[in-house]
């Protein structure tokens, strides 16, 4: 049985659904912009008896923030899990839900069981020049009030060219027209020291899922994990870029499946 929540924490209200299952749950945190309807492929791939959580992000999808409260997406997870009195889970983050499960796996490694990188950015990577000109372009548009012309220009970033040429680009499409834009005019998230300088201190097994395809800047990242993360298993999809949730959700969910049955 699946049911909704609305879940209470400092300066928001996180919005998800849990489904009742056997075993530790898994609990999924989408990409920017999104929401956890972006899982919606890959859950349905899922097998149907796994006990899973899908929520929304502070700030995304039906997840409520208030303006100029300081915050961190893995201070949020830790409430989260508190509240629905889940002791220790599988995690699964998409880009920015990657980084956020990755940030908090370093901080409470006694919670997770096992990690699933899917696509990941990571807390306090410095981008590329290209990246940020994009990004500040992007930002300017939404700030400027024009949050369509803001739309139109990252559903047009290399970051999706691979999805929007294939059968994922419709619900692409519907994600970034949801997405009301808040992040790209302010966020309130807490600066914090990069977790690069602590990779080697994490303790639970990872699955890292890459897209060839992806944009030099999350190749870099998937190459230092890689790199530096002890316990790592790392899947790259050679025809896939970076939405591996919209490009092969029914091939990742097998993948993720196998991982968290490991012994």
């Amino acid at each position: 049985m699946t049911r909704t929540f609305r879940i209470p924490v400092a300066g928001a209200v996180l919005a998800g659904e849990r489904r009742d299952g056997h075993g530790t749950p898994l609990v999924l945190a989408h990409g920017f912009g999104g929401s956890r309807k972006d899982w919606q492929a890959v859950l349905a791939a899922l097998p149907g008896e796994r006990s899973l959580v899908a929520y929304d992000l502070r700030g995304f999808g039906e997840s409520a923030a208030e303006a100029s409260v300081a915050y961190s997406h893995a201070d949020d997870l830790l409430a989260l899990l508190d509240a629905l009195g889940i002791a220790q889970a599988d995690l699964c983050g998409m880009s920015l839900g990657g980084a956020s499960v990755l940030n908090f796996a370093l901080d409470h490694p006694e919670r997770v069981r096992r990690l699933v990188l899917v696509s990941p950015l990571m807390v306090g990577w410095s981008w590329s020049a290209d990246w940020i000109a994009r990004w500040k372009e992007i930002g300017r548009a939404a700030r400027e009030g024009d949050m369509d012309h803001a739309r139109a220009l990252w559903w047009d970033h290399p970051l999706f060219d691979a999805v929007r040429a294939g059968p994922g680009a419709p619900a692409l499409r519907t994600s970034i027209a949801a997405f009301h834009g808040g992040q790209w005019v302010r966020d309130e998230q807490r600066p914090a020291f990069p977790d690069i300088d602590r990779l080697g201190s994490l303790q639970a097994p990872t699955l890292l899922l890459t897209g060839a395809r992806d944009v030099e800047d999350f190749r870099l990242i998937a190459q230092v994990l890689e790199a530096m993360v002890p316990d790592l298993t790392r899947i790259d999809h050679a025809d896939a870029g970076h939405m591996l949730n919209f490009e092969t959700p029914a091939t990742i969910a097998g993948q993720i499946d196998a991982f968290l049955q490991k012994r």
